[in-house]
């Protein structure tokens, strides 16, 4: 089992920058992919953000690229989102993942089905 707490969400205006955090616990960090994904009031939970194992590699939606940072430090079982640029649209419930399968396909990683272990969200509002 692995344990995920996300902390960090909160009300920031538009064009703010935020970052969150989710804190593992349980097993082996290193041995997961980590991910973000995110959802909105009335709408489907999204894929945001991913990072393997090492951290050498990520991978981002297109709505968040060039916005948004996913890092990890393996040392302290922690995974960040840098947010910045927050537009209102970015408003959602951000949700870290654990994916203990070696998925290496884009399909793959950002599929919300091929994470094992979520976290319980965190709240990110952005005002107008």
């Amino acid at each position: 089992q692995v344990q995920l707490v996300e902390s960090g969400g909160g009300l920031v205006q538009a064009g703010g920058s935020l970052r969150v955090s989710c804190v593992a616990s349980g097993r082996t960090f290193s041995n997961y992919r980590m991910g973000w994904f995110r959802q909105a009031p009335g709408k489907e939970r999204e894929f945001v953000a991913t990072i393997n194992r090492s951290g050498t590699s990520t991978y981002y939606a297109d709505s968040v690229k060039g916005r948004f940072t996913i890092s990890r430090d393996n040392a302290k079982n922690v995974v960040y989102l840098a947010m910045n640029s927050l537009k209102p649209e970015d408003t959602a419930v951000y949700y870290c993942a654990a994916d203990g399968e070696l998925h290496i396909t884009i399909a793959a990683i950002v599929a919300s089905k091929n994470y094992d272990y979520w976290g319980q969200g965190t709240q990110v509002t952005i005002s107008s």
